[in-house]
């Protein structure tokens, strides 16, 4: 009875989510149609003699539908079996859905869904387009303070136009970097893999918005009156000035995004980036609080979400030990409470206060929870500055002469990962990493062979794992499975590696120097006489849809209370007119503005206070703090036997996998199973994979095809 009463939940719950999501699409399908705009005028009018007024009605109309789909996906998402119940209907489409269709350097490899979104998207934008200036040309009217002839009105209406083009996008903007709010995360689609949709919109919005604004700027100056228009912040209607404002700060931001910049120069990327709020506050103004209502649904859910991820890092904790390897990377240990649990593939962001305090860093984290209940590892490659100073400061502290090193104070932020362990459970599994690329597999070795003999899990039993490196010494980021790679006594799994060595010569012992890789490492155990409280990861979903409520209701309440605090002329209907209209009455538009962002600033605070309370409590309640010693910590690499298991396994040197000869013979010494091709490293391995999955496909017909299921995962944010 009680099975039955969980299912009927979800359903309830699934039933309600459909619901306000279609409500919220078919919103915007309808929003650009002249029939929305005569009923929604006149919803409007009805609206202001209420006590909810016109600015309640856009937001429970425009705002709440997404805000009520993640309090909902919250409360869904709470259920274990949720997971379960959804992964079991995915199970069959899967595979056809996440077949590589495009693969190339320009866009990287898109899958069949993900095209298929693009098309979608791209539809409505034409659409939303096509039914705006169609209504525009019908009911061309002369701007009076400008002088202009009728191509001059209609690009004008033109630019207009572009402008919500830009808006729609911006509507989306935030939605694919949430964190916590569980928004794409209902539809299987992790944070790690859906920031490459946040850069498209951001991509779009600044092209739309930069057409937008170039070309108001063109018919001011042929009009002769850009001195005098392009400085106006007017009293009501949209403030130009403000306008200018953002399209020049969403420019530093998307050019400081470019990656060129972005990986050679991340500072001035993660420092102009924080613009956005500056970037939201001067959109308001020149759009005004009716067009905001409609992008705020991103907006309120990213502030929830930002302050709730900090709220979560504190206290900060201490590495326990770290291993510094040949190949100039960090291997990093740190205590956690033995009841969170985490999927493999799961990622946190760090920030290391001795180097920068504002700074977050993401990193895979290749151990598992079922193996190492009291710690949790990650591997850091160091390459960039602030990786490098992580790099510096823990040789730093192996060199001195101290017995014990003093402590690195860490604030840790996650784990963000799959809800399920679906996405293993495969006949067969290929995995394809490139150089630190490694990482995310490491946590899923260690969980498929913690969960062997368990009938619980049906993972893989035939392993290939492919590892491309450019020196020998990189081998040293296995150094954490070595056990596994030496372990004769796997049962029925079969795990085989193969590292490729790209720029060095065939040595006369190859699995002598991959022996040796495995056993190089150097342990620093640092100081714990400091407290260092273990990480708990976020609180129930539950949680989170209580502080979203609580947010959202008070957002809402305090936007009615302020509006006929400060607007007193909407006390009355009918007294006021839409914005832009000329009214003696009528207050101007910053002042409506600024309530909305007051609401907002103080819902959040205060819902951002509740949280901090439950954190609090759930602090005090933790495990007392780790120690090196009982954690674990790292242990000293232990030097293989002669006669050692690792001559079964193979090292190439002198050249790159040939990925498509690999793909084939996986195929068919498994006897084309049910295979599982996972791919992490550089964008150019993925899309040669991808390639080769479409030839394949090509030469094997359909059926071939269908055998393989294709993940690309990050391991760089």
């Amino acid at each position: 009875v009680r099975m039955m009463a969980r299912a009927a939940v979800l359903i309830l719950l699934k039933t309600l989510m459909i619901l306000a999501f279609a409500g919220w699409v078919a919103l915007w399908i309808l929003k650009p149609t002249e029939m929305w705009t005569r009923t929604w005028k006149g919803a409007e009018d009805s609206a202001r003699g209420t006590v909810f007024g016109y600015y309640g009605l856009n937001f429970a109309v425009y705002t709440f539908p997404i805000i009520a789909l993640a309090i909902i996906g919250s409360l869904y998402l709470n259920d274990p079996a949720s997971g379960v119940i959804s992964s079991r209907q995915r199970k069959t489409s899967v595979s056809a859905l996440s077949y590589p269709i495009i693969a190339n350097s320009l866009v990287g490899t898109l899958s069949v869904i993900e095209i298929l979104g693009i098309l979608a998207f791209v539809i409505f934008l034409a659409w939303t387009f096509y039914c705006r200036i169609s209504n525009d040309f019908e009911k061309l009217m002369p701007i009076k303070p400008l002088k202009l002839s009728v191509w001059q009105l209609k690009y004008m209406r033109v630019a207009t136009r572009f402008g919500l083009l830009a808006e729609a996008c911006l509507a989306l903007l935030l939605l694919p970097i949430l964190r916590v709010m569980p928004v794409l995360r209902l539809l299987g689609i992790q944070f790690e893999a859906s920031v490459r949709y946040h850069v498209w919109l951001g991509t779009a919005m600044i092209l739309f918005a930069t057409f937008h604004g170039a070309s108001t700027l063109f018919i001011w100056g042929v009009s002769h009156v850009i001195q005098d228009e392009v400085w106006k912040w007017q009293k009501t209607g949209r403030i130009y000035l403000a306008g200018e404002i953002t399209l020049v700060l969403g420019l530093v931001i998307w050019i400081t995004s470019l990656p060129f910049i972005r990986r050679k120069q991340f500072e001035i990327f993660y420092y102009t980036h924080h613009l956005y709020i500056v970037f939201i506050l001067f959109f308001l103004f020149h759009v005004g609080d009716r067009h905001f209502y409609t992008v705020f649904p991103g907006i309120f859910l990213f502030g929830l979400d930002k302050l709730l991820r900090i709220i979560q890092s504190r206290p900060y904790t201490n590495v326990l030990s770290a291993r510094v390897l040949p190949c100039e990377a960090v291997e990093l240990t740190l205590p956690k409470d033995p009841k969170l649990k985490y999927s493999p593939t799961s990622v946190v962001f760090m920030k290391v206060p001795r180097i920068s305090k504002l700074q977050w860093h993401a990193f895979s984290i290749t151990s598992s929870s079922n193996v190492q209940e009291d710690t949790m590892s990650l591997m850091i490659k160091c390459e960039g500055w602030w990786t490098n100073a992580i790099g510096r400061m823990i040789t730093e502290e192996l060199n001195s002469d101290a017995h014990r090193m003093k402590c690195v104070r860490v604030a840790i932020e996650g784990p963000y990962g799959p809800s399920t362990v679906d996405f293993l459970r495969y006949d067969s599994m290929l995995l394809i990493a490139g150089g630190i690329g490694i990482t995310p597999f490491l946590s899923i070795l260690q969980e498929i062979v913690s969960a062997k003999g368990s009938s619980r899990y049906k993972f893989p039993e035939n392993i290939h794992l492919i590892h491309a490196v450019k020196r020998s010494q990189d081998m040293s980021l296995l150094s954490s499975i070595s056990h596994i790679l030496c372990d004769k006594s796997l049962g029925k799994l079969h795990l085989k590696l193969k590292v490729y060595v790209t720029r060095e010569e065939h040595p006369d012992a190859a699995a002598r120097v991959l022996q040796d890789a495995l056993s190089q490492g150097q342990i620093v155990h640092f100081d714990a006489k400091d407290p260092s409280y273990a990480i708990h990861g976020f609180d129930k979903p539950t949680a989170t849809a209580a502080i979203l409520g609580i947010a959202s209701v008070l957002f809402f309440v305090l936007l009615i209370c302020f509006n006929h605090i400060f607007v007193p002329s909407e006390k009355k209907a009918g007294t006021i007119k839409p914005k832009g209209a000329h009214s003696k009455t009528k207050s101007p538009s910053w002042v409506v503005d600024l309530i909305l962002l007051s609401c907002f600033v103080i819902s959040v605070v205060v819902s951002m206070t509740a949280a901090l309370m439950l954190r609090r409590q759930r602090t005090k309640k933790a495990v007392p703090p780790t120690s090196p010693k009982k954690a674990g910590g790292l242990k000293e690499p232990r030097s293989s036997e002669p006669h050692d298991p690792l001559q079964e396994h193979e090292v190439h040197y002198g050249g790159r996998p040939n990925l498509q000869d690999i793909l084939t013979k996986f195929r068919d010494e498994t006897g084309g199973s049910d295979i599982g091709v996972l791919v992490c490293g550089p964008e150019s391995m993925k899309e040669s994979v991808a390639k080769s999955l479409q030839r394949i496909g090509q030469g094997g017909g359909a059926k071939r095809r269908s055998k393989f299921t294709f993940h690309s995962l990050n391991f760089t944010l």
